[in-house]
């Protein structure tokens, strides 16, 4: 059934309040927040678009909403996250139709970076203290791709930088045996848990769902050298 104009209205209000939340939330460095939010917000997207294209006369490069979740999920191996996006894309095709840029390409992106990340945390966790600018040599790659990577997880409280010579060393700041917090992204109970169970999909006790928890960050952003 279409959407009456107050449908539009509301749908955009609300997408818009989320992520002005969100946006506050990252600036904060709660990562894993702004995304809650980010996915919170999706289910206004439709009616958000619907009613700027309909009323305000706007055209969509991209969608923020996504973006930020795009952004994210990917370096905490967060695939349930991407998989929503994937039905989303499906369900409401006129949402990628109506941005100029693919989103469906930058779910396959996102799906990439998540590999790559991954083969950095591998190399990191196997070697401890190796040196940030290094890391080109060793794994290929574009080193502000995995400068950036080092930056966000530090952000994060995945990682530690230890400064050395104009760059950094690299380890693990909690082993995998550590305990952490992580938040299921289904229903959004946080449960403590040793860090290598969070990497892999697990059943919520709460909502018994299966997923990949989202491991909350502690510390903000801090980036300056190669």
């Amino acid at each position: 059934m279409a959407m009456t104009k107050a449908d539009m209205e509301s749908h955009r209000a609300e997408y818009v309040a989320l992520m002005a939340d969100a946006r506050s939330a990252e600036r904060e460095g709660l990562y894993t927040r702004s995304v809650e939010l980010a996915l919170r917000s999706w289910d206004h997207i439709d009616g958000m678009m619907q009613y700027e294209r309909k009323h305000n006369k706007k055209e969509f490069a991209s969608i923020q909403a996504v973006d930020m979740v795009l952004k994210y999920a990917p370096l905490v191996f967060d695939t349930h996250s991407l998989d929503k996006l994937e039905a989303l894309l499906k369900a409401r095709r006129r949402i990628d139709k109506n941005t100029s840029e693919s989103l469906a390409d930058k779910l396959s992106n996102a799906r990439a970076l998540m590999w790559e990340a991954h083969r950095l945390w591998d190399h990191v966790e196997r070697n401890p203290g190796t040196r940030q600018d290094k890391l080109r040599r060793v794994l290929g790659g574009e080193q502000e791709q995995w400068r950036s990577f080092a930056n966000t997880w530090e952000a994060m409280g995945l990682v530690s930088r230890t400064p050395e010579g104009g760059s950094y060393r690299l380890a693990l700041s909690t082993r995998m045996g550590g305990v952490v917090s992580a938040k299921c992204p289904s229903c959004g109970s946080v449960a403590n848990a040793p860090k290598g169970m969070f990497l892999e999909d697990t059943a919520c006790p709460e909502c018994r769902d299966t997923v990949l928890f989202v491991i909350l960050p502690t510390k903000p952003p801090t980036d300056t050298k190669e």
